[in-house]
This record gives structure tokens, C-alpha cells and sequence, in this order.
């Protein structure tokens, strides 16, 4: 009786680690199935299976770096979102009242990268539970080795093994120029122009949320009014570059400009579509058309 009991005891524990197993392996299953494709999880062993960024909100808030937010006093309101979204490496700390404090996800161009590994024990530590979406082009990214970008991040998530880094796949990268072309009618690299982390977030944010509340982001008129304000490119440098001077300088760039005016347009028609509201700076979508 006694080594019947101890048999079925053993039996017991068996099932419960099977069921275990099962649950992390149909779980793990799951995430690679219906998580946004586009977003490829940075993982210390580079040949583990892929996982995909399996993230979605109800309202989000999308906070730009512009010096729009400025004594805004948005920051408790962009904090009741469901969800919150940066770029770069744009701070909270010391700018809580107008952009607020806390950060579900940041989008990263390439070339914000080396902050992020300056860095590292803010973002990965005092952040550590914000998920960072990376992206750049092939050159950069590619995982043979060569791809200084993705060796930088695959370092992060050996040193970090609790964060959250995604890379956008070359096929994502590709679809937002699709995107542009589509909206503009000008192919992207022929134009000799770069698309902006502003546009990659705005189009994971229209993949990720239900509704996005937008701050800190102009229409595309307001810096040829000729009563336009000088505002900092970055809040974050308030005595640095003027954002309508860098604006009308990537604008009319002939190589390596980023379209923010033409990408803004963009943005106006997408919001007609109901999904997109731009709260601060107020301004709709039929305004903007008017202009």
C-alpha cells in the first residue's frame, strides 16, 4: 500500500509538470502566433525562436520629444492613458508636469541607440519594464555579426535579461515605406529622404492601440504662419535648434532629410479615419485640410 501510494504521489507530480510545461510552451506558442509580426523580440541567444512584440492597448498616448509640451501641464493626463508612448530617448524626470512619468513602450531610431547604452541603468533599470521597439536600416540591424545596431542591443539583453527589446523586421521597415509612397506618391529613397521615428511610432501605435491621443505635435501649417513661436526641436534642449528652422531644413534636404512637414500631412489624413486625436496642441484633421 505503501509503495502504491508513493506510485500515485509520484504520478501526481509528474501531470503537474506536464501541465506546467504544456501551459509555458502553448503560452510561448501563442505570443509567436499572434503577436505584431513586424516586431522581432531581441533575445541573448540570437538563434532562440522568434518572438513578437504581443503588446496592445486600449488609449494610448503618444508624447513627442517637440517642444510643444512645454508648460503643457498634461502630465497626470497623459499618466490615466492606458498606455503610454515616447521617442528616443526623450526624459521624463524633471519634466513630469507637462509630459508625465511613466512609459509603456519607446521607439528608437538607430542612431539613438548609443544613448540608450550610455544610459543603460536608467532605461534598464529605473524603465526596466518599458518594452523599446528599434529601428534602422539593414545595414545596421542585420544579425550575422555585422550589424553594429543589433550587436549593441543583443549585449543589452545578455546584460538586462528582464527587458523588453524589439527590433521592426526589414519587411515592417519596408512597409512603412510602402506607407509613404502610398500617402505621397514620391518613392523614399528616390526622394532622398528618411522617414522619421515619429512615423514609425505612429504606425505601430495605429497597429498596437484602439485610440491614440496625441501631445506635443503641431499640423503641418503651423510653421509657415508668419506668427509661429520660436519652440525647441527637443523639450528636453530648450536653447538648442528651432523645430520650424530644422523642419524647413529637412524638408527641402535633397539626401538624408526627414519629411516632418509631408509626414504630418500624413498624419492629418489618418486622423480623419477617427482613430488619432491631437489633444495638445488641439487641431483636427478638417482644419488642417482647409489650410
Amino acid at each position: 500500500m505503501k509503495s502504491l501510494r508513493i506510485l500515485w504521489i509520484c504520478l501526481l507530480l509528474l501531470a503537474v509538470c506536464l501541465l506546467i510545461w504544456y501551459n509555458l510552451v502553448m503560452r510561448s506558442r501563442l505570443a509567436i502566433r499572434t503577436g505584431l509580426r513586424g516586431y522581432v523580440r531581441v533575445h541573448p541567444n540570437t538563434r532562440s525562436m522568434p518572438y513578437f512584440l504581443d503588446f496592445r492597448c486600449g488609449r494610448c498616448a503618444v508624447v513627442s520629444s517637440s517642444g510643444h509640451v512645454l508648460s503643457s501641464g498634461r502630465g497626470q493626463e497623459i499618466d490615466r492613458q492606458d498606455c503610454v508612448i515616447r521617442m528616443n530617448v526623450a526624459p521624463t524626470l524633471g519634466y513630469e508636469v507637462d509630459v508625465g512619468n511613466r512609459t509603456s513602450l519607446r521607439v528608437v531610431s538607430h542612431t539613438s541607440v548609443p544613448h540608450l547604452v550610455r544610459q543603460q541603468g536608467h532605461f534598464f533599470g529605473r524603465e526596466a519594464e518599458t518594452r523599446y521597439v528599434i529601428w534602422g536600416p539593414e545595414k545596421n540591424m542585420r544579425q550575422d555579426g555585422k550589424g553594429k545596431t543589433f550587436n549593441a542591443l543583443v549585449m543589452l539583453a545578455r546584460k538586462y535579461q528582464r527587458t523588453h527589446i524589439y527590433t521592426a523586421t526589414r519587411d515592417k521597415v519596408q512597409h512603412c515605406d510602402n506607407v509613404f509612397q502610398n500617402e505621397t506618391g514620391k518613392n523614399r529613397m528616390k526622394s532622398g529622404a528618411f522617414l522619421s521615428t515619429g512615423f514609425f511610432t505612429m504606425i505601430l501605435a495605429l497597429e498596437m492601440c484602439d485610440s491614440i491621443l496625441v501631445y506635443g505635435m503641431t499640423d503641418g501649417s503651423y510653421c509657415s504662419n508668419a506668427n509661429h513661436s520660436f519652440v525647441p526641436y527637443h523639450y528636453y534642449e530648450p536653447s538648442r535648434l528651432d523645430e520650424c528652422r530644422m523642419y524647413r531644413a529637412h524638408e527641402h534636404a535633397k539626401r538624408g532629410g526627414h519629411r516632418f512637414i509631408t509626414e504630418k500631412l500624413i498624419y492629418s489624413r489618418w486622423a480623419s479615419q477617427g482613430k488619432l486625436q491631437f489633444v495638445y496642441p488641439s487641431w483636427s484633421a478638417q482644419e488642417h485640410q482647409q489650410d
